[in-house]
């Protein structure tokens, strides 16, 4: 099945993690997603013996990620990449800030009517070049990039959960769970 949509973009703040495992906040929906980019870095070494190829070797880097959304509100804002507000309720960037590690969560639309769900377990966002427009005599809508990295979890090396609501065997409360937590299950 092709797949025809996204939507339902979520993050988790990771407030714990340690040698016991990794904790995560209740995901909150961030914005109206447009579209994302999963670019997934390995890097693969080639042994050669007898004069040719013997062996690959890869290593898992890390995942670089990219949305686009239709507005990244200064709540979202200030979430994703540690800002505070001052006394007057204005968010003002700083170059000590720092952003929190977080899950990311989203599902996509198949051509079949189901819906492949994922989350991403460890990363943080960083800030992107914003561009603005004048208004002309019509509608040219300013959407607005959301960029991130994200990483294996040093505990057990998994770094992505994913489902297709359609997938035979899976458990009960799945899919109708995805969103209340971050799926966590060994």
């Amino acid at each position: 099945m092709a797949l025809v949509g996204l939507d339902s973009v979520y993050v988790a703040q990771i407030t714990k993690e340690d040698a016991t495992g990794t904790t995560y906040a209740t995901p909150v929906k961030i914005a109206n997603a447009i579209d994302a980019k999963i670019t997934p870095s390995v890097d693969t070494q080639s042994i050669f013996a007898d004069d040719s190829v013997a062996e690959l070797i890869s290593v898992f880097s890390q995942v670089d990620v990219e949305f686009t959304i239709a507005e990244l509100s200064n709540a979202t804002y200030q979430l994703l990449l540690g800002k505070t507000k001052n006394s007057e309720g204005v968010v003002v960037d700083s170059a000590d800030d720092i952003a929190l590690y977080f899950a990311l969560g989203f599902r996509a639309k198949k051509s079949d009517g189901s819906y492949r769900y994922v989350w991403l377990y460890k990363g943080k966002f960083e800030l992107v070049e914003e561009s603005f427009q004048t208004q002309a005599d019509k509608a040219d809508y300013q959407t607005q990039p959301i960029k991130g990295t994200f990483v294996k979890r040093p505990l057990d090396g998994k770094w992505r959960a994913k489902a297709d609501s359609n997938d035979t065997g899976l458990g009960t409360g799945v899919i109708s769970g995805w969103f209340t937590k971050v799926y966590d299950k060994a």
